[in-house]
């Protein structure tokens, strides 16, 4: 039976995809390890564990991940990082035969002004948000060495692009949270100190797309599994990479006044118009990923309703 290495199997992606496997795939055999047992920044380390290990596939959801403030603090970690760990494992498990891998990267890697909704051919054909353009760059830079091996080598390396995922194992610290987490634990204090408004930054209007980690995680496999050659035909070229979304958008204020609902805080909401908006709109186009047969199937509310459940499980660990 095949053995799967899922790299960052303690982070929310990661845990969605084990959960996926035992799921869907239960006669594979999961090989896991964290960051006290493997360096993925050491190409040394990476490369004899899979020498020792020999897995059959890898799903590499491993990365230094975070909103727009982390991005903005630690641009040099996010793009050293997110490049090693991404070239140590493509490059390793070439050398150690492993034939199939999928990589997992973000809808950051489109320019700031792409036609929306986004396609894959969107990819390099503008200038990239500068805010997250050294993660961006990182998770191209993993696209091509998936694209160039496979021209080069014969490998069957894979790419998706999730939209912005949240769901059970989200970072809820206030720091460096993307904005579903973030808004779950404003609401819930707010909620919990019997406060009378929480304030937004901006206007509410621009439009996100949110895809909720198991939809993301069950995605992945559906597209590991495909047969080499419909990937191939759906794709147009074996060199692509495949959007992976719910293909619908809100604006962050329909996202906050849901959050608001889920929570039970019964106080004002308000938007800060002296503050940013970000891009006007992010929605991915998933027609190829329809076309192929697989369609998410969390609806917003129903995901956001596991996500503060699972804030609430967890939320006596956090630093408040």
């Amino acid at each position: 039976m095949p053995k799967v290495f899922i790299t960052g199997h303690r982070g929310m992606v990661g845990s969605a995809l084990v959960r996926a496997v035992e799921k869907n795939c239960p006669a594979w055999t999961l090989l896991l390890a964290d960051r006290k047992q493997l360096d993925l920044l050491d190409q040394i380390s990476v490369d004899q564990f899979l020498s020792d290990e020999k897995p059959d596939y890898i799903v590499n959801a491993a990365a230094r991940v975070g909103g727009i403030h982390a991005n903005n603090s630690y641009p040099g970690q996010f793009i050293y990082e997110n490049l090693m760990i991404e070239a140590n494992i493509i490059h390793s498990a070439f050398k150690n035969g492993v034939k199939k891998l999928l990589f997992l990267g973000s809808s950051c890697i489109y320019p700031k002004l792409a036609d929306q909704p986004m396609k894959e051919s969107a990819l390099l054909s503008g200038k990239l948000e500068p805010t997250n353009e050294p993660y961006a760059i990182a998770k191209i830079a993993g696209i091509k060495v998936c694209e160039s091996y496979n021209r080069q080598y014969g490998r069957d390396y894979r790419s998706v692009m999730p939209s912005n995922l949240y769901g059970p194992g989200d970072n809820y610290q206030l720091g460096n949270s993307h904005v579903v987490p973030a808004l779950i634990r404003r609401f819930h204090e707010a909620k919990k100190t019997k406060r009378k408004q929480v304030v937004v930054w901006g206007t509410g209007t621009p439009k996100r797309e949110f895809l909720f980690v198991d939809d993301m995680a069950e995605a992945s496999l559906f597209v590991h599994n495909l047969d080499q050659a419909k990937y191939i035909e759906n794709t147009q070229t074996m060199l692509s990479h495949i959007n992976v979304g719910t293909g619908v958008d809100v604006t962050i204020k329909e996202l906050a006044q849901t959050i608001k609902e889920v929570v039970g805080f019964t106080g004002k909401l308000v938007f800060d118009h002296n503050k940013p908006d970000g891009t006007t709109r992010k929605l991915m186009d998933v027609t190829r990923l329809t076309q192929l047969g697989y369609s998410a199937s969390t609806k917003l509310k129903t995901g956001l309703e596991l996500s503060y459940a699972d804030f609430l499980q967890n939320s006596s660990i956090l630093r408040m």
